[in-house]
């Protein structure tokens, strides 16, 4: 591919080529891979568990694919002007189908994360991560501009009314998510060191009340500090799952753990990974995570506009920390979060949520002459 775009190729697709990060955008599909070929394995046996066929879950996951290939494409060839406008645009849509979802959208499992339209079920919070960090990157950077404007006061009311609405659901982990975000991006923009107390005795404050106030939080942390507290049930069978697959696994498709794993195909599907492809394979699937965020970290150090370091920090700190956070819970690491594994976890939402991001961070590090990081 690469013979067919000559560096002085001025279309489009010429110049995306040759300015776009092509090692992420590799490591990025590579994820996808791993991610088909682990819904094929894991998912057979939740959705008989559902009363489904045995691939249609897989089915329903593979099929949208394309599209999110489509979407990550399609962001990246924009400038970081549009990228900021898809992003306020796509923010006030997912915030309004947040308030939606709260007053229309069904309880499962306690909890009102989910809503349908047009036979779709959309789970809104996946598109406001991606939507809020590249929004309030361009508020706290609008001090640069000096356009008289308090964008800092705006991200802050922005801040607190998603993250009540995450906690309404209630989607503590979410939330969680979506503050370490911000408070990354408010570090960055170099705003006064006390924001940053306040806004760490605002978050512990707040997880204190999670534990206090949430029977399911106060459950899990009980059970991670003491066995004998909780149903430790999923979490003994994917720690059981790892020590089969040893170094190498058993291979794809002979896994047994997963069978008992109701969650193996969206919230475990790490464990699912290590039992049959083995600890070298889940080092790879690691080694995929870190080099995007490591890689895109690095592509950042040369950048001059507030904003594109703002916005692109934001959505590697969102990737990163979302991948920390399941498969150190698949691992029995830390307290077990309801959060997919970015391209790997079933979920449609979650998948062409993750694409929309990454496309924007490519978008965003895309390497740029003159002034044309401004547009």
């Amino acid at each position: 591919m690469m013979s067919s775009f000559a560096r002085t190729d001025t279309s489009l697709l010429g110049r995306w080529w040759w300015t776009v990060d092509r090692w992420t955008l590799l490591s990025v599909i590579a994820l996808m891979g791993f991610g088909a070929v682990l819904m094929l394995a894991a998912s057979p046996a939740a959705a008989e568990r559902i009363g489904l066929k045995s691939f249609q879950l897989a089915s329903r996951q593979i099929v949208l694919l394309p599209f999110a290939a489509a979407v990550l494409i399609a962001m990246s060839l924009a400038t970081p002007r549009w990228i900021r406008r898809v992003a306020c645009v796509g923010l006030v849509c997912s915030i309004g189908l947040l308030v939606l979802t709260l007053l229309a959208g069904p309880e499962i499992k306690g909890a009102t994360r989910w809503i349908s339209l047009g036979g779709l079920s959309i789970q809104p919070s996946e598109f406001v991560k991606p939507c809020f960090a590249v929004a309030a990157a361009w508020l706290l950077s609008l001090k640069e501009e000096e356009t008289g404007v308090p964008g800092a006061k705006i991200a802050v009311a922005l801040w607190v009314v998603v993250a009540s609405l995450l906690l309404l659901q209630p989607d503590l982990g979410q939330a969680v998510l979506l503050t370490a975000v911000w408070g990354t991006q408010v570090f960055l923009a170099g705003l006064p060191l006390a924001w940053i107390a306040v806004l760490a005795v605002v978050g512990a404050s707040g997880l204190v009340a999670a534990y206090a106030a949430l029977p399911h939080v106060s459950a899990r942390v009980d059970s991670f500090f003491d066995p004998a507290a909780g149903d430790r049930y999923q979490i003994s069978r994917s720690i059981e799952a790892f020590m089969n697959g040893g170094l190498f696994g058993r291979g794809p498709g002979e896994g047994t753990v997963k069978a008992q794993l109701p969650d193996a195909h969206s919230d475990f599907i790490f464990a699912v990974a290590g039992e049959e492809m083995g600890l070298i394979a889940c080092l790879l699937i690691l080694g995929l995570f870190a080099f995007i965020v490591l890689r895109g970290f690095a592509r950042l150090l040369q950048e001059n506009s507030l904003f594109v370091l703002l916005a692109a920090s934001g959505l590697l700190v969102q990737f990163g920390l979302q991948a920390f956070i399941n498969m150190a819970s698949t691992l029995h690491l830390m307290p077990t979060k309801g959060m997919t594994l970015p391209f790997l976890s079933y979920g449609g939402s979650s998948l062409m949520a993750l694409a929309l991001g990454m496309g924007m961070l490519l978008a965003l590090t895309r390497r740029r002459v003159g002034g044309e990081a401004a547009l």
